[in-house]
């Protein structure tokens, strides 16, 4: 068997992994690269091969694990996509609102370009592409092998980040190995906690984005969380949320309701400013067998938003400039989750150079994103061409992450540590990776691996 990652090595996006055994190839994810050069990383690498593969399988629906799909229909993928039911769902949300957002970009681009005389450019792929893509799609259950290609069986496991999403134990030519995805933390609301796998493999190739730290605790952030929400409304701003519309937009739902039922804040009026966002709260309605048994119950019975007295679905696109109109305090949830894109950029520009509004990071922001930029103090963000100052309050609450901190991560590769395999650490800056490499050191006895983009892992 021989790995190699075409993506997500040494960073957080761009997740794809090529594995090929003496009878098949298949391909573990193929995500969107989201940061600086994004549109020349973006493509079919050499070496792939879509024409060649026999099938595709995928961790989980966020874009920068699927996001580059149909590129390999356009380049001759003939074989199946395989993820659980949810996952598929969540996937299908997720490539045609970034095919819809791709051209509206490009169309954008192409009025300067016409006037400049200049070719015009086209999306990555479009909703023809997408819907080929689509009727590929083959659902896996959670806790079985099944076959996936010739000699080459997968199974499922529960990974507790999104809906859905699942690390994928790989048994092919008497070699075995996990692949862990993005690996949730413990007692998140509504979703069910990472499944403990005691397989015994030859290789774990494991997720590192918080592999340098540990979580705040989630009852500390849950109050801060509540402290920021009140203290904007007493300055009568808006609070600014870029989320990820699949999971960490449900979330932050779901707790501002809480915190609305138990009086610690007076409701005010509630914006899901993300297409995406709506349909993806229907998925979630259908699959309450993937929550845990308290949000499964608020599930069923309808009242999982309860408290939100004035939650307003913002489909169009005039819903969403409507919003320009109001007052504060409100609060807005748009993506994209790291700003490079999508209806939250808007808000950024109406709001970021007003002192009362609040922008609150509640998920990762990779290296050179506009949220990253932020974060780390930038006096102005350039958007759309312009120059925008940012006075507003900036606020970050890791705790709300959807990937587990150091410690959760070390205590998901226990049981597969006993056996000594080898252990590759992916997804996760370089930084992040080699804590991590030093902490499995210290704790199992393995010298964790830390490969580059395109780099062979033969077992």
């Amino acid at each position: 068997m021989q790995i190699i990652p075409f993506g997500a090595a040494g960073e957080v996006t761009g997740s794809a992994y090529l594995v090929t055994t003496t009878n098949a190839r298949i391909l573990i994810d193929f995500g969107l690269f989201q940061g600086e050069d994004d549109d020349v990383r973006n493509v079919v690498p050499q070496g792939l091969e879509p024409q060649n593969l026999d099938a595709v399988v995928i961790t989980h629906g966020h874009l920068d694990h699927v996001g580059r799909l149909p590129l390999l229909l356009k380049n001759g993928l003939r074989g199946p996509i395989y993820g659980t039911p949810a996952s598929l769902a969540i996937a299908e949300l997720i490539l045609a609102d970034s095919a819809g957002i791709q051209q509206s970009d490009v169309d954008h681009a192409n009025r300067r370009r016409e006037r400049a005389g200049l070719p015009l450019l086209k999306p990555l792929y479009d909703d023809n592409d997408v819907a080929r893509t689509i009727r590929r799609f083959k659902p896996l259950p959670y806790n079985q092998f099944v076959d996936v290609a010739p000699g080459i069986s997968a199974c499922m496991y529960e990974a507790g980040h999104i809906l859905g999403s699942a690390s994928i134990s790989l048994r092919a030519d008497d070699r075995s190995v996990v692949f862990s995805g993005d690996i949730g933390p413990h007692e998140v609301p509504y979703l069910r906690d990472p499944a403990r796998i005691t397989e015994t493999v030859d290789l774990v190739v494991l997720e590192s984005t918080y592999g340098n730290r540990d979580h705040r605790p989630r009852s500390e952030t849950l109050a801060e969380f509540t402290d920021v929400v009140s203290a904007a409304v007493h300055s009568g701003g808006k609070i600014l949320v870029p989320a990820f519309a699949i999971g960490r937009a449900q979330e932050i739902l779901y707790q501002l309701a809480a915190i609305f039922r138990s009086g610690a804040v007076q409701p005010f009026p509630v914006y899901l400013d993300s297409p995406l966002a709506i349909r993806a709260l229907e998925v979630y309605r259908r699959h309450p067998e993937l929550a845990d048994r308290e949000a499964a119950a608020l599930i069923r019975s309808g009242g999982w938003l309860d408290g939100i007295e004035q939650l307003e679905l913002c489909v169009s696109s005039n819903d969403s400039r409507a919003i320009n109109d109001v007052r504060g305090p409100c609060l807005i949830i748009a993506g994209s989750g790291m700003c490079t894109g999508g209806r939250i950029v808007h808000h950024l520009r109406h709001n970021l150079w007003r002192r009362e509004t609040v922008v609150l990071f509640v998920g990762y922001q990779a290296v050179g994103t506009p949220g990253r930029r932020i974060i780390d103090g930038a006096q102005y963000v350039r958007i759309f061409g312009d120059d925008i100052a940012v006075r507003a309050r900036v606020a970050t609450l890791g705790g709300f992450s959807a990937h587990a901190g150091r410690s959760e991560l070390l205590a998901w590769l226990e049981p597969l540590a006993a056996a000594q395999p080898r252990v590759v650490l992916t997804h996760g800056e370089d930084t992040a990776r080699a804590a991590l490499a030093d902490a499995i050191r210290s704790r199992y006895n393995i010298n964790a691996e830390v490969p580059t983009f395109g780099e062979k892992i033969a077992l």
